[in-house]
């Protein structure tokens, strides 16, 4: 399974593992994942022009660390600074003992500067502040990668403590001895403090005074073969100031491969929000753990693929992650699976109350994602029992309503029900699992959904959880899992709310599942009444509310991408192709 946790989880699972560690082998731990997830995304290092974009704190100083090792092996490497005063000192030393150049973000090399003294964003030397300053950048600031909060002054190399090279020359393979990990560095994932110089993502000052033309540092973001992103890590909050936005938009628009150190910087770690200007990466290299913004959309969009560096963080996690994704075995141990003495009725009934005149098609649907779904019968109510006969002859119907159909194992109410609201009274009436989906969510009395003794699953999409939060829709696509989560605490209910991340949120908390399976060609007319029909029936089969959202998701993406295989598909495809799925997991 994969697991994610918040911010404020991670830094104390890393201020614990720091006090077992020697000092800064945390940083290099993950300066050396970092450095070899890049040079697997070049192919070949030497000669390659690697950029790196270079905040505040520790952030930066994995991304200086991880800029040495590759320019150690002949990748001619650039730090642009965006506040030179606070990068990391031990980590930019690095840098230039292995060849590599800094410059400030007119692109102009900065000189050479003499003991105690650092580097003004225009490239001119500025007095330098003492090692507690530059040991933090500000006061107890917390990290902004998989965050430490930093050792103090001892951890820290001051700047100039080693003799940093004329950044105008080109970095060349081997022009520097010293290993990378010379300097002693705070926690390898250790970023600045959400105090005052990293509360914000890009909130370190991008300019001294007026801000300095860019376009020297702009064409070697064009020119380059990688963009480090290493502007703000996990600690970040809101959207990117206009300096590191407009670096950003640039990678964006380069040729270049974009990679982020921990987390793109301008998007919230914890949510997975995006409140302005951010990173788009290719590829994320995360440290010791998922964190949920990689997970969840819109940040998702942003992280590219997402490689997981093992920085020994596990052994000091709680067990209870924030956010979870099911992987392929975490899903076949949940599948029913019938033994010698299951009969129909002992493998669970579901009952589907769907469908109109209007639209009967919803109610074909649900039926066929049932039949798929691992219940041993289907029983249908509502109008349009002929069409569904027609198509699914093994089918049980009635016309008396939900309340005398006979006896089920859960019900799914909603789909294309118009606005006839007896049948999903009576459903929610009833003394088993429920799930309520579509017009159901509309016409269902939330005082129901409460006063409930069994358990109830609500599957909306964006619009429809926006219709009963009553706010816009942009606000829950921008906000899922916080959306997510109020509207499971309204009705105490379960939710799964559907959408480009499908998340489950279980009404009795716990962590929230995240569905990793799908493709863009389910947004299509009738694939969520294929999903209501199959996590209905896996209720019907015994799963809880959470996991029958779960699995019923994590199979139904899966038969999105097998049925549409890069083509447009329809929902009966969907529903067809259900049992591949079924097959390809309990065949892993």
């Amino acid at each position: 399974m994969r697991t994610a946790y918040n911010v404020e989880t991670v830094r104390a699972a890393e201020r614990e593992l720091m006090a077992r560690l020697p000092e800064g082998a945390l940083m290099q731990r993950a300066a050396a994942g970092l450095a070899a997830a890049c040079a697997d995304l070049l192919g070949r290092v030497y000669g390659r022009r690697v950029v790196l974009l270079v905040g505040s704190g520790d952030n930066g100083g994995d991304a200086l660390y991880a800029g040495a090792r590759l320019a150690r092996r002949g990748a001619g490497v650039t730090a642009v600074l965006l506040s030179p005063d606070r990068a990391h000192s031990a980590g930019l030393a690095a840098l230039r003992r292995a060849g590599g150049r800094a410059v400030g973000i007119d692109g102009r090399a900065t000189p050479t500067p003499g003991p105690g003294r650092a580097l003004g964003i225009d490239g001119r030397a500025t007095p330098t502040p003492g090692p507690a300053a530059q040991a933090t950048a500000g006061p107890a600031q917390a990290t902004a990668g998989p965050a430490q909060v930093t050792a103090g002054p001892a951890a820290q190399a001051t700047a100039g403590s080693a003799p940093a090279t004329a950044g105008s020359a080109p970095a060349t393979a081997g022009s520097a001895q010293a290993t990378a990990g010379s300097a002693p560095a705070t926690a390898g994932s250790a970023q600045a403090t959400a105090g005052s110089a990293q509360a914000t993502a890009g909130s370190a000052p991008a300019t001294a005074g007026p801000a300095p033309e860019t376009h020297a540092v702009e064409r070697l973001i064009a020119q380059a073969d990688l963009v480090l992103d290493g502007i703000v890590g996990i600690g970040g909050k809101g959207g990117l100031r206009p300096d590191a936005a407009r670096l950003a938009e640039v990678a964006d628009r380069s040729r270049a491969a974009v990679v982020a150190v921990d987390l793109p910087s301008g998007v919230d770690a914890d949510t997975g929000e995006v409140r302005g200007a951010a990173v788009r990466a290719d590829l994320t290299v995360t440290f010791g753990t998922h964190k949920p913004g990689l997970l969840v959309d819109p940040a998702r969009e942003y992280a590219g693929s997402v490689r997981l560096v093992d920085i020994g963080l596990s052994a000091v996690l709680p067990a209870e992650a924030e956010l979870e994704a099911l992987q392929h075995a975490d899903v076949r141990r949940l599948l029913p699976v019938p033994t010698g003495e299951s009969d129909k009725y002992r493998r669970g009934v579901v009952g589907i109350a769907a469908g109109s005149a209007r639209y009967p098609g919803a109610a074909v649907l649900a039926v066929h994602g049932a039949l798929r779904g691992g219940a041993g019968a289907v029983r249908y109510v509502g109008p349009a029992a002929d069409a569904v006969i027609a198509r699914f002859p093994e089918t049980l119907v009635s016309d008396r309503g939900p309340k005398h159909a006979g006896r089920v194992q859960a019900w799914v109410v909603g789909p294309g029900a118009g606005d006839d609201a007896s049948a999903v009274g009576e459903v929610l009436a009833s003394q088993v699992p429920v799930l309520i989906d579509a017009d159901g969510l509309r016409l269902a009395d939330r005082d129901a959904v409460r006063a409930r003794a069994a358990p109830t699953l609500m599957t909306p999409h964006a619009g429809e959880a926006a219709a009963l939060l009553g706010v816009a829709r942009e606000e829950v696509e921008g906000a899922r899992l916080a959306s997510a989560r109020e509207l499971a605490a309204r009705y105490d209910a379960t939710v799964l709310l559907k959408g480009s991340t499908t998340l489950v949120v279980d009404a009795g908390g716990g962590a929230v599942r995240v569905n990793p399976t799908g493709t863009a060609w389910l947004a299509t007319a009738g694939s969520g009444d294929v999903l209501s029909g199959l996590a209905g029936s896996l209720l019907a089969s015994g799963l809880s509310a959470a996991d029958a959202g779960s699995v019923g998701a994590y199979l139904h993406g899966l038969a999105g991408r097998f049925a549409a295989d890069g083509a447009p598909v329809g929902a009966h495809d969907v529903a067809e192709a259900v049992p591949a799925a079924w097959r390809d997991v309990t065949d892993a």
